[in-house]
């Protein structure tokens, strides 16, 4: 039991890892640096994943009578940006490679800058004695974004020297093997938890959260409709890795990581009627 135990994080993070890799062998050069290199899309992409979210959560959370989990979770999950299943969710979408793959990097290099940034704001704002250490959010991205991103550029770039689609495919595919296998036994394990936090607004505060977030998002992505949907799908999504680092770092309680995953399945939720609506609206010549 000891073993599963271990065996599970290890499955999880190599899964978010391989996601990352096959984003590696899918991108060309100068995808990653698209989004840094270009002002006039670095601060839209700024306001739309670090500002609105957690000015909507401070805002959402102040208007419902939440448990402290609860709105732990959401403003955790608010100010935790650069998910791995991000790209995928944008591509599928519509979204262009070059702008979705550089709204990956920049929102790593967002995480590592403001995370611990936001974080000691809102817990001044709260009065709460609460860390955010750079040293925790650099890990996660170290281990989840940066190396495996490494390792996929060398792959493609310099091994292959070449896009290999059927590599990229079967790694994602396995990426997502991985990723049910590991996520199965976690989410059994707090779904009591979840269940608990259910009531009082608590998944409909988590809704209208993810909801601003796309609406700022889609507003903020310029006249594209892809660069909308790719900017409003990366602000909406968050990375549950962060926010659960953080939250170990403050050694919360099961409740908080319940919380934190009934913000990711939310958030999974309220995105399927928006891309539905992205595909629907993607037509030659059209814009929005």
């Amino acid at each position: 039991m000891e073993i599963v135990k271990q065996l599970i994080p290890l499955l999880l993070t190599l899964s978010l890892g391989l996601l990352v890799v096959a984003a590696g062998l899918a991108s060309s050069r100068g995808d990653f640096a698209y989004v840094l290199r270009r002002p006039r899309l670095l601060l839209p992409a700024f306001v739309a994943i670090m500002v609105i979210p957690i000015l909507a959560a401070m805002a959402i959370v102040a208007l419902f009578p939440l448990s402290q989990a609860a709105k732990a979770g959401i403003l955790l999950m608010a100010i935790s940006p650069v998910p791995p299943l991000m790209p995928g969710k944008a591509l599928k979408a519509g979204g262009h490679t070059p702008y979705v793959y550089g709204l990956m990097a920049t929102g790593a290099v967002f995480a590592v800058i403001f995370v611990p940034i936001l974080g000691a704001l809102a817990a001044r704002f709260y009065g709460v004695h609460a860390q955010f250490p750079v040293s925790v959010v650099a890990r996660n991205i170290l281990i989840g974004v940066a190396i495996p991103l490494v390792v996929g550029l060398v792959v493609g770039r310099v091994l292959l020297k070449a896009p290999a689609p059927r590599l990229t495919k079967a790694v994602t595919i396995a990426a997502y093997l991985l990723l049910v296998l590991a996520a199965l036994p976690i989410l059994i394990k707090v779904w009591p938890a979840m269940m608990a936090l259910i009531g009082n607004g608590t998944v409909l505060a988590m809704i209208l959260v993810v909801v601003v977030a796309i609406a700022g998002g889609h507003f903020l992505g310029g006249d594209n409709l892809a660069d909308r949907g790719s900017l409003a799908i990366s602000a909406a999504m968050r990375h549950p890795g962060i926010a659960l680092a953080l939250a170990g770092a403050n050694h919360a309680n099961a409740a908080l990581s319940a919380a934190v995953l009934l913000f990711l399945i939310v958030g999974f939720l309220v995105l399927i009627p928006y891309q539905m609506l992205l595909r629907r609206q993607e037509k030659p010549g059209d814009q929005v």
